[in-house]
């Protein structure tokens, strides 16, 4: 399948402003796509790596992959649908940059991939020459039905994000004049200003210049819930913000009704492939061998083979129980959402310490799962009621971990 046919396969495609002709210029000469991101965090999060999954499928596929940190755009923010952005301080964009050019250095490497910052270009501009080069070639009758834009005329949207499409087509442009970009790719929701950027191109190149425009589709799980959204909380690809396990974890936990479409979307396995970890799926679900693949192959893709070995070791060890042996850092990463309560240094009695930690109801229920074996602490399975617990015995003296049963953790924190 060429380029455009795997997209449609996989489901990664919306729209294409002209698709032969996309495929054309890809097989005449070697040209250059783009993803644009702007630095409002110090990391990038799961609904970033969409864009760039196509990109890199692109880069695969025989062209340069161009990446633009947008210290320039984002300066002002790019129009969100409701409300204005704050706006950040030079300094917090600055760090902003650094952090992500060193994720999407290490997701392409240096090989046929760019990255390059718009503020290089837009910060040299002055005001006159912005309206004079640009402004006029824009107009305000077009950029108001802009989806982003008519949707903020309610609420109001300011002179500053309203011009952010024009910046926009100017990265665009400047790309095209010096990288022999062709393609700018981005969600559904930038089609407004990818087509912007094409316009600008045949208002300063003439109409025959080769411009191009390629959006993904929003991405759902199978309940319509937006992909990445996850009880609030972003996954990020900064190891420090969302390790390796947890993001391990993510990609293992997803459902039966999404792991297809995730394993089509966010990994590069082929056709053949993804069809034999489908009917496994459906022939034996319970193995989930579908979810196993993909969490390897995107941990693999972000973080590297070796964090995907220590994810599955921690894995393995909260699957069997042999928890003795992991770190501090394992536990707190691991166990971080269980039910956790206050502890102190001193050694104490295990039925009191069941019992003031709210593990039990009550001290005659504390002895009662102690004798049966119910109660595991830091692995090990306790049936001495005369047993102490000493917090400083393992984990750097931070944690007590506590299993009662066969699956209900509780991490007890010394204060």
């Amino acid at each position: 399948m060429n380029f455009i046919e795997d997209l449609k396969w996989r489901g990664a495609l919306n729209q294409v402003t002209d698709e032969a002709g996309l495929l054309e210029a890809m097989s005449n000469d070697k040209i250059g796509a783009y993803v644009g991101t702007d630095p409002t965090a110090p990391s990038l999060h799961l609904g970033h790596l969409i864009p760039f999954m196509v990109l890199k499928r692109f880069q695969n596929a025989g062209g340069k992959a161009v990446i633009i940190i947008g210290g320039g755009t984002g300066a002002i923010g790019d129009p969100r649908p409701t409300t204005e952005r704050k706006l950040l301080s030079p300094e917090q964009l600055a760090a902003n940059e650094q952090g992500i050019t060193a994720q999407v250095t290490k997701l392409f490497g240096t090989g046929d991939t760019q990255i390059v910052n718009n503020n290089d270009w837009l910060g040299k501009l002055t005001l006159t020459d912005f309206l004079r080069d640009y402004g006029k070639l824009f107009s305000i009758n077009v950029m108001l039905k802009k989806d982003v834009v008519a949707s903020r005329l309610e609420t109001g949207i300011s002179f500053t994000e309203f011009t952010y499409q024009i910046l926009q087509g100017i990265d665009f442009h400047e790309l095209w004049r010096r990288h022999n970009v062709q393609l700018q790719i981005g969600g559904s929701d930038q089609w407004g200003n990818i087509t912007s950027g094409i316009d600008l191109i045949h208002a300063i190149e003439g109409n025959e210049a080769k411009a191009f425009g390629l959006t993904i589709p929003l991405m759902t799980d199978a309940t319509g819930k937006k992909f990445g959204k996850s009880e609030g909380n972003a996954i990020w690809l900064d190891a420090e913000k969302t390790s390796p396990y947890t993001f391990y974890q993510f990609w293992y936990n997803q459902s039966d009704a999404d792991v297809v479409k995730y394993l089509k979307y966010f990994t590069f396995l082929s056709v053949d492939e993804i069809n034999e970890l489908e009917k496994a799926s459906q022939e034996n679900p319970g193995a989930r061998e579908a979810q196993r693949r993909l969490a390897q192959e995107v941990t693999k893709f972000v973080h590297g083979q070796a964090a995907v070995e220590e994810a599955e070791r921690l894995s393995a060890a909260l699957f069997s129980g042999d928890v003795a042996d992991l770190s501090a850092d394992e536990i707190a990463d691991a166990f971080g959402g269980v039910p956790s309560f206050e502890i102190e240094q001193a050694p104490k009695n295990i039925v009191d310490f069941l019992v003031d930690g709210q593990i039990e109801s009550s001290k005659r229920q504390a002895r009662e799962d102690v004798t049966n074996g119910a109660i595991r602490i830091n692995g090990e399975q306790i049936k001495d009621l005369e047993a102490v617990i000493d917090p400083a015995s393992h984990y750097d003296g931070q944690f007590v971990l506590v299993r009662r049963g066969k699956k209900k953790y509780f991490l007890g924190k010394v204060q």
